[in-house]
């Protein structure tokens, strides 16, 4: 899968806050990730999203 700034993954867990999905902001060997439902921002390893995204969405 090829991931860019800008896309929404869908991950396996759920934030605490309910939501699935979480917006891209920085693609490396460390993503930078945003949750859509309260704006939390998180850094995770490559190989931890990857193995968890359960779905892939093109940003707009």
């Amino acid at each position: 899968m090829v991931y860019e700034v800008g896309d929404i993954v869908k991950l396996k867990k759920p934030h605490p806050c309910g939501s699935h999905e979480w917006e891209i902001l920085r693609v490396g060997a460390d993503f930078r990730l945003k949750c859509m439902g309260c704006g939390h921002q998180i850094m995770a390893a490559r190989s931890l999203v990857e193995k968890n995204t359960r779905g892939l969405r093109k940003g707009e």
